[in-house]
């Protein structure tokens, strides 16, 4: 195992990552089923449980995509055995259109949904998203651990909540949660249940009119009685005669902790949907200010203000008034806030001072780079000697995404997994210009083959790159559909990107190693002049992944097969507390 601290047995302390305790929190409850799709900051959740899955005896899938992901545990769940799936904040935007669901229908065995966000954007392109307006939409209780032992903790009690009330619970981390390591207390792991029977409940699983609406009045029921839930997992310290209060979840409260505010009442939101009103309204009483202390949105603090109105006008609120909506919290901008609110024991002076140090140090910003050898480098040169610049470049989320930067200026947009092919026949269908979608292996499977259907349904004739480095490598080395093996390490039949891509019916199909320049531009020149779509996959192992084969005897460095082993564990290469920029 990757790491063997994962399965030791009970009473023991070690050191875990936060993604690494909820995988061992799913073993201790009991988790029968994972399914989920890399996604940084939440991937080394899928990958401890896929190293822990024929120990520990629970069955765990890479899926496709994050939507497929969240169907498949569902209906585990809905055979009774207690499931789990895990993704980053904009996987719950591909899952949104089966998850949501979820909470109208219920679910059976217990289901947990970990999201992962990512303030400031560490591993995320697009935009700061805070998952707890989907929680909020949706009618799901959310928890959010601050730490690695909470992590663990709270991954049991989500899905101790989540069989008692029948309802998905979402276990929200952000990236400092979820890629801190800290110490655990490990509990015993529970001998999972991993077969189940789906019982016929129309009163349930009937969601059409009319009985849509009685399902609906349901969930609000169960939401209202979590609110009593919420108030047993939050707590208070500190002087209760305090007159200032500060409120605050997550990572920010261990940065509250951190500020020495030790004249304030502090309280803790462990759930921060439903919130508890009456734990509010209590915190409030007395209080002259209150502080609201939360990454991203007002979330909150706009709950707060709302009770406050009742439970104590005279309280004067703050929150984003102080604290950026944008980017993560650090140590210093949390004291920074409460010292300008004059928080007993914050010390202003000291912040000032290391303010100003810090605006004297100009580093220049470093851009993420591809790794050496990386064989997308080699595609993005080929496609611009051979297209020239004056071309639109459609990009997409992976390792390539990185074109978008100097020298290589090759990518205009970034938006989601699977969109540069919409984007690049949207493009066609109202300019004359030359475009170009560049698409990875593993996005292509998770959510390109519509697109590229479309283009082929609508006539139109972008050029389109399949940059198949035989790996989902950005976030771990995970495999795909296309790898010929699946996350249990079973070898399965391989998917060939050139196979689907005829299938859908495009004429124009070629498969070339980017390593060749003179080839590559010349296919590239050739299928730019074509009517209709073309399509090069552009095939080259991924570098990192070819050393680890060649170390392990698997290939030789021609890249030749050398013997028929079962395939080795990618997850070791890049997973775990390891990463890569490319």
């Amino acid at each position: 195992m990757e790491n063997p601290e994962l399965v030791e047995k009970s009473g023991k302390r070690v050191v875990l990552l936060g993604n690494e305790a909820i995988a061992r929190g799913a073993a201790e409850a009991g988790m029968g089923l994972c399914a989920c799709y890399p996604g940084t900051p939440s991937s080394e959740v899928g990958l401890s449980l896929a190293d822990m899955a024929k120990k520990v005896g629970f069955y765990f899938e890479w899926s496709t995509n994050e939507k497929v992901a969240a169907e498949v545990a569902a209906a585990a769940s809905f055979s009774g055995v207690k499931s789990m799936t895990a993704m980053k904040h904009f996987g719950l935007n591909v899952a949104s259109d089966s998850f949501l669901p979820l909470a109208y229908t219920g679910v059976r065995g217990g289901l947990v949904a970990v999201v992962a966000d990512d303030p400031l954007g560490h591993s995320s392109a697009q935009s700061e998203q805070d998952t707890r307006f989907y929680a909020r939409m949706g009618n799901f209780p959310v928890l959010e651990p601050a730490n690695a032992q909470e992590c663990k903790d709270f991954t049991i009690k989500a899905f101790e909540l989540s069989k008692r009330y029948e309802i998905p619970v979402i276990l929200r981390t952000t990236t400092m949660v979820s890629h801190s390591i800290g110490t655990v207390k490990l509990g015993r792991i529970r001998k999972p249940v991993t077969k189940g029977r789906f019982v016929k409940d129309p009163s349930r699983y009937n969601n059409l009119r009319p009985n849509l609406q009685n399902l609906h009045y349901k969930v609000l029921d169960k939401m209202a009685k979590l609110e009593g839930e919420g108030a047993k997992l939050d707590r208070v310290e500190g002087p209760t005669n305090a007159k200032i209060g500060i409120i605050a979840n997550g990572v920010s409260y261990n940065y509250v902790k951190e500020s020495g505010a030790r004249g304030a009442r502090i309280a803790k939101l462990n759930m921060t949907n439903p919130i508890s009103r009456e734990f509010i309204s209590r915190f409030l009483k007395g209080l002259k200010t209150a502080i609201v202390v939360e990454e991203l949105e007002p979330f909150i603090e706009s709950f707060v203000r709302e009770v406050a109105l009742e439970a104590n006008p005279g309280v004067k609120v703050h929150g984003k008034d102080v604290f950026p909506r944008v980017g993560e919290f650090s140590p210093e901008i949390v004291e920074a806030g409460l010292a300008r609110l004059k928080v007993p024991g914050v010390r202003p002076k000291d912040f000032r001072k290391h303010d100003s140090d810090m605006k004297k140090i100009k580093l220049p910003a470093r851009k993420p780079v591809f790794c050496p050898g990386c064989p997308h480098q080699f595609t993005f040169k080929a496609v611009k000697n051979a297209m020239g610049k004056d071309t639109v470049w459609s990009g997409d989320i992976g390792c390539y995404s990185i074109g978008i930067f100097e020298p290589y200026n090759m990518i205009d947009w970034v938006i989601s997994m699977g969109a540069s092919q919409g984007m690049a026949h949207g493009i066609k269908k109202v300019s004359n210009q030359k475009v170009v979608a560049f698409i990875g292996d593993s996005t292509f499977f998770h959510a390109g083959m519509s697109g590229l259907a479309n283009i082929i349904y609508n006539k139109s004739d972008p050029l389109i790159i399949v940059m198949d480095n035989s790996i989902t490598a950005m976030t771990g080395h995970q495999p795909h559909p296309g790898t010929g093996f699946n996350a249990m390490w079973e070898q399965t039949t391989p998917i060939r990107i050139e196979d689907v891509v005829k299938a859908l019916g495009v004429k124009h199909v070629a498969v070339i190693n980017p390593m060749n320049q003179k080839s590559m531009e010349a296919k590239v020149r050739e299928f730019s002049r074509k009517k209709g779509p073309a399509v090069i996959v552009s095939r080259c192992m991924c570098q990192l992944l070819r050393k680890r084969l060649i170390r392990a005897g698997m290939i030789t460095k021609e890249g030749k097969l050398k013997s028929k082993r079962k395939p080795v564990r990618h997850s070791g290469l890049t997973g775990g507390r390891e990463s890569h920029s490319g």
